[in-house]
């Protein structure tokens, strides 16, 4: 990997370009700044479900320590692609929320062995599919894009609000105490949020963090006993945990990572548009999914999750320009520092329940309304209704009976009955190819 930069001066006015010299002093707070705007992003869906699957936080530390590392190893190949892998694009990659949902019900149902499992084979058959993209990417249209996404923020609420409340299984659920500190964390997050200038706002989650979990320290909701074995540095484990390639939970799970493909897409097209002026390239768009696919695979084998592009470091793109390759590349180390040192780790897995419940139910709710906006953004044409009011209905509807499925054989109950993203997703796959597209009226606009 050989970077192409100009023979001129660094300087700091190069963060503007994807290419060029940057000092490293200045290029490390640019490049920080994209590493906080997603850092609790990165490591609540570990702590959602390693919590559902019943870990201890030693665990929970391992894998906070190991997607901290996955996602700066994956925000670099991204900057500097391997062969065909990598956008070289300033996209920056973490542990992705769209796999939460299915997760928590494979995790529940099988064990976490079953995950791991879904995640190698799922992510070598996403970076496969990603080398091969111009032959495919057409079939999981926008709107079918838009329809999961949706469903996936519905599915998410719930999960949002058992943490809100204490947690699955926990023996103080609903408690006043937790109320009040989900509540807190919650506010800290909205008041940040409206009173924080700019890109500023992008922190707002991780303010609600630090300030709740501050708040939980006197209350008695931290548990420091996990650092008395917490060593200086600490090198990730390969398999900590033994794969099980369960088939409907691969099946399940591959469905989601052509949604997470299909999300890839639009974030690399985003960049190239919103921070370089201009349309995304095919290769781009290929070297993105397979990094997306492949990086996630590597992350299954240490017993983490899958990774891909980071909406929100996008939107900081979109912001403030700075899309300087070198730049970003800071930030990415520093997250990968930070993966070796287990005290982060261990600090992140005492975080209560309430307090990530508090920071996430609002980031879920925004997941809903980012499916909106891809819808909106698709059109309201009487196709694209049709698609996605027949996906929904059925995906969240027959999901919330799953004695419906009861005629089916016990793999298409497994991969179906409970899980309303994958109904979704096949739903609306199946009508985007068999509903007549010269028949689509475009509402007109007010």
């Amino acid at each position: 990997m050989k970077e192409k930069t100009n023979q001129t001066p660094a300087s700091i006015d190069n963060i503007y370009r994807l290419e060029g010299r940057v000092p490293v002093a200045s290029a490390i707070p640019f490049g920080l700044q994209h590493i906080l705007a997603m850092f609790v992003a990165n490591i609540a869906p570990v702590m959602i479900v390693a919590g559902v699957c019943g870990m201890e936080s030693k665990q929970i530390a391992m894998l906070i320590q190991c997607a901290m590392i996955i996602a700066g190893i994956g925000t670099i190949i991204q900057l500097y692609p391997v062969w065909r892998i990598g956008s070289g694009l300033p996209i920056v990659m973490g542990i992705s929320f769209t796999f939460v949902s299915i997760f928590c019900f494979i995790g529940a149902q099988y064990g976490y062995g079953a995950v791991v499992g879904a995640v190698i084979v799922g992510g070598v058959i996403e970076g496969t599919l990603g080398l091969l993209a111009k032959y495919w990417r057409k079939l999981v249209s926008p709107i079918v894009a838009a329809s999961v996404v949706t469903a996936i923020g519905f599915s998410l609420l719930n999960v949002g609000a058992t943490s809100f409340g204490g947690g699955s299984g926990a023996e103080d659920f609903g408690s006043a105490k937790n109320l009040i500190l989900g509540t807190i964390t919650l506010v800290v997050c909205l008041v940040f949020n409206i009173v924080a200038k700019k890109h500023y706002k992008q922190l707002s989650v991780l303010a609600g963090l630090v300030v709740g979990y501050l708040v939980a320290i006197p209350m008695g909701k931290v548990d420091f006993s996990g650092f008395a074995d917490c060593g200086i540095i600490s090198v990730p484990h390969f398999m900590p945990f033994k794969p099980e390639f369960n088939i409907s939970a691969i099946v399940s799970v591959t469905m989601i990572f052509l949604v997470s493909a299909t999300e890839t897409i639009g974030d690399t097209s985003a960049v190239a548009a919103s921070g370089l002026g201009r349309e995304v390239t095919e290769k781009e768009i290929s070297g993105s999914i397979a990094c997306d696919g492949f990086i996630s695979a590597l992350s299954g084998l240490f017993g983490c999750m899958p990774i891909t592009s980071f909406s929100q470091n996008v939107g900081l793109v979109a912001m403030t320009k700075v899309v300087n390759r070198f730049t970003i590349l800071m930030g990415a180390i520093i997250m990968i520092i930070a993966g070796f040192v287990p005290a982060v780790g261990t600090a992140l897995a005492t975080l209560p329940d309430a307090v990530l419940g508090g920071c996430t139910i609002m980031m879920f709710g925004n997941i809903v309304v980012s499916g909106i906006q891809m819808i909106e953004k698709c059109g309201f044409s009487h196709r694209n209704t049709v698609i996605v009011a027949l996906s929904l209905s059925i995906g969240l509807g027959f999901t919330t009976v799953p004695e419906i499925f009861g005629i089916f054989p016990e793999i298409i109950r497994q991969i179906f009955a409970e899980n309303c993203v994958a109904v979704v997703f096949l739903v609306a796959i199946i009508a985007n190819l068999i509903l007549p597209r010269d028949k689509e009226t475009v509402t007109e606009q007010a």
